[in-house]
């Protein structure tokens, strides 16, 4: 076992997205992980029926006490619901985690379209996660929102991850998974201007819930275990690839992964 992740973000009790796919990815690639618990979700395949947001000075004290004692070579957030969460585990990170990478998944809308980032928290998010960002993940409905821009090609992926670089995170990996075409084309822009294009054949499946959450942490994974930025994005996108192709296919929406799938690379 090698790399100590800290997960900051939301739990799904059907246990495809989540704190729960977290905990399975970072595991099968060899990781610890560790959370701090932002919200409680009702959901499954089909939808986000309910959300109880935790109080955030107990957000923040899971997250202090984890780190105090097992410590972190890696944090990942995922759903932070609200400005005063934001701001919490921001603060957090400036205090006890300023030289420990972090990937910031800046979720909003669940696969099932269910909306997971209160509206009024987006600037919030901006001004308060994007600096800390070791790197950000947004896919393109994502990217559109923090870049204010439409995205409709390779291009505008390209230019939308500037832009989001501009707001301060060290690098931006734009998903682009929900464009249309046979093809699926990932760009990951570094701040010193370095633009580097993952491509691959789409994979035909409605299992696709937890993705976003599952790729975030295998990069954090990568990263805690010393893995270049570049080798662990294409690592975990190998990872989620095989994830999503070997999938149980359970529930009656959009079905969870495989997160146990034997690890090989692309």
């Amino acid at each position: 076992m090698k790399g100590r992740v800290l997960i900051i973000a939301g739990s799904d009790c059907s246990g495809g997205a989540g704190i729960q796919a977290d905990i399975k990815t970072v595991t099968v690639l060899g990781g610890y992980a560790a959370t701090a618990i932002t919200a409680l979700t009702v959901q499954n395949t089909t939808g986000v029926f309910d959300v109880l947001g935790i109080d955030p000075k107990l957000i923040v004290h899971q997250a202090e006490v984890t780190i105090d004692d097992i410590g972190a070579d890696a944090i990942k957030t995922g759903m932070l619901h609200s400005v005063p969460v934001i701001e919490a585990v921001a603060k957090f990170i400036r205090d006890k985690a300023a030289d420990i990478p972090i990937v910031v998944d800046p979720v909003m809308i669940s696969q099932s379209g269910s909306r997971l980032l209160n509206e009024d928290a987006v600037d919030a998010l901006i001004k308060n996660m994007v600096p800390l960002a070791t790197v950000l993940t947004p896919n393109i409905p994502e990217a559109e929102v923090l870049s204010g821009r439409k995205i409709l090609t390779e291009g505008d992926m390209i230019e939308a991850a500037r832009k989001i670089g501009e707001l301060g995170a060290k690098a931006v990996l734009v998903k682009g998974g929900h464009a249309d075409g046979e093809r699926i084309v990932d760009i990951l822009w570094r701040h010193d201007g370095d633009i580097e294009g993952f491509e691959a054949d789409r994979i035909p499946s409605e299992n696709n819930h937890g993705t976003g959450c599952s790729l975030a942490s295998a990069i954090a994974t990568g990263l805690s275990q010393g893995m270049g930025l570049s080798d662990a994005v294409a690592r975990a996108r190998a990872f989620v690839r095989e994830a999503i192709r070997t999938a149980p296919d359970f529930g009656k929406g959009n079905g969870p992964l495989n997160h146990a799938h034997p690890v090989t690379g692309e």
